[in-house]
């Protein structure tokens, strides 16, 4: 079967957006068939010099342009390049886009068709607020020791509402099409809070479920993380027949879901993966189809 066209194609996209969640926005469009242009400032992107394996990663496929928005020049090849794009992505915040005469007014007012996705801090009023991926974990409970997080959260999850506020403009713009036989559909602005991805992300934390009571947060003996004879082990038996598996196999006996919660049952659990190695836990979960991972 011939592959189908990307649901992007034929969607054209400049970034003026650094560091990672446009990069990461833009990088997932292309995937999609998005042809994609990137705008960057004389002096690069900060994140070819954070990790240039993730600068070549994030820019594969992508137009990189070195272009200085503050000239004339700059303006001149930046709005010649915007009368043939569909979506504009920023991550500036707005008193920055309004320095670069973007603000939506103008922008709308000059690119009429042009929709344009602006990725911000926090929303409306807040998002001239300083802020960074690690301080919306942490204003959204998601930061609950010393430790920094695992990845950066916010931003990839920023990322992932950016494409898709990029995927909404482009079915706007087919659904005028089809809709209404409009030939220079209008183009819409979307703003991208990445506080408020880390409140989408937060969503089972603020419910309970993944607080140290919760049955993903550390009460269910079988969903937690344990040491093993030579690492340790992550272990997500919280179905009742994965948990019923689990203990089997541990001689546990367990006659309820609620026994799961039991001390008794984290003891005798704890026990059972203590006395085995990486290599027989790999093999149990294989054959009593149990979801585990063991790591060094």
């Amino acid at each position: 079967m011939p592959a189908s066209t990307p649901v992007l194609h034929g969607i054209r996209i400049l970034s003026l957006a650094l560091n990672l969640p446009g990069p990461a926005a833009l990088m997932r469009c292309r995937r999609m068939g998005a042809a994609c242009v990137k705008f960057e400032p004389p002096a690069g992107d900060p994140m070819a010099w954070y990790s240039p394996a993730a600068y070549e990663e994030l820019s594969e496929g992508v137009q990189v342009k070195q272009v200085d928005l503050k000239t004339e020049a700059g303006q001149k090849a930046l709005h010649a390049q915007l009368a043939r794009t569909d979506v504009l992505l920023t991550s500036f915040r707005p008193s920055a886009v309004s320095k670069l005469g973007l603000g939506w007014k103008e922008l709308h007012t000059r690119h009429p068709e042009l929709s344009h996705v602006a990725i911000v801090g926090a929303p409306g009023a807040r998002a001239e607020e300083p802020g960074h991926d690690l301080t919306y974990l942490a204003d959204n409970g998601l930061v609950p020791g010393l430790e920094l997080p695992a990845t950066l959260y916010a931003d990839m999850g920023g990322s992932l509402m950016a494409s898709e506020a990029i995927l909404q403009a482009a079915l706007r713009r087919l659904e005028r099409y089809a809709g209404t036989g409009e030939t220079h559909p209008q183009g819409v602005y979307t703003e991208v809070a990445l506080s408020e991805a880390a409140s989408y992300l937060a969503m089972p934390r603020r419910w309970g479920i993944t607080q140290p009571a919760g049955a993903v947060g550390g009460a269910h003996a079988g969903y937690r993380v344990y040491p093993c004879k030579d690492g340790r082990v992550a272990i997500a038996a919280l179905e009742p027949h994965f948990a019923t598996a689990l203990c089997a196999a541990a001689g546990i006996e367990a006659s309820n879901a609620k026994a799961m919660f039991a001390p008794s049952t984290h003891e005798a659990v704890a026990r059972f993966l203590a006395a085995m190695t990486r290599e027989q836990l790999d093999r149990l979960a294989v054959e009593k189809d149990l979801p585990l991972h063991t790591m060094a």
